[in-house]
């Protein structure tokens, strides 16, 4: 009986009771195809899963996300002409980025660094200021990101 209720309360949305964050990290990246900077930008409210995640490049956005798991998702990635709808994020492949397959996923990355290849190398009383994430790009080639929080909200 305990079982069940443990696996109860582990089904809920991890963030269902979580308040909206809006972040922003300084983002750089390093691969055999080249580097590069920039700012990642997130607003995620947790209650309803709406999510926005901007990633800029030298005054370029290079990727735009936003939606809600009620509507799906909608990903751009104007360089690459991409202009993609899907009724979950984990119908998306996020370039630079690992896979979140939703809000919750998206959630844990930020207050926890949680997420396959990320590995926290900072921390503060918010969570991960400083993260790496070792990956593959779309080709299979090899990848890595660093994030650096600049900003924080909650509420």
């Amino acid at each position: 009986m305990r079982f069940l209720a443990a696996a109860a309360v582990l089904a809920l949305p991890l963030c269902a009771q979580a308040t909206l964050v809006k972040a922003q990290y300084a983002w750089g990246y390093a691969s055999p195809d080249g580097q590069g900077k920039g700012t990642l930008n997130i607003l995620l409210d947790p209650a309803t899963g709406r999510t926005i995640v901007e990633l800029q490049g030298l005054g370029e956005r290079l990727l735009l996300l936003e939606g809600n798991p009620r509507d799906g998702f909608r990903l751009q990635i104007p360089r690459r002409e991409v202009d993609q709808r899907a009724i979950s994020l984990a119908g998306l492949n996020l370039p630079f980025l690992p896979r979140l397959g939703s809000p919750e996923g998206l959630y844990k990355l930020l207050t926890l660094g949680e997420a396959e290849g990320v590995k926290v190398t900072g921390r503060d009383k918010d969570g991960p200021v400083k993260m790496r994430y070792q990956g593959r790009d779309e080709n299979g080639k090899e990848l890595t990101v660093w994030l650096t929080r600049t900003r924080w909200e909650r509420g």
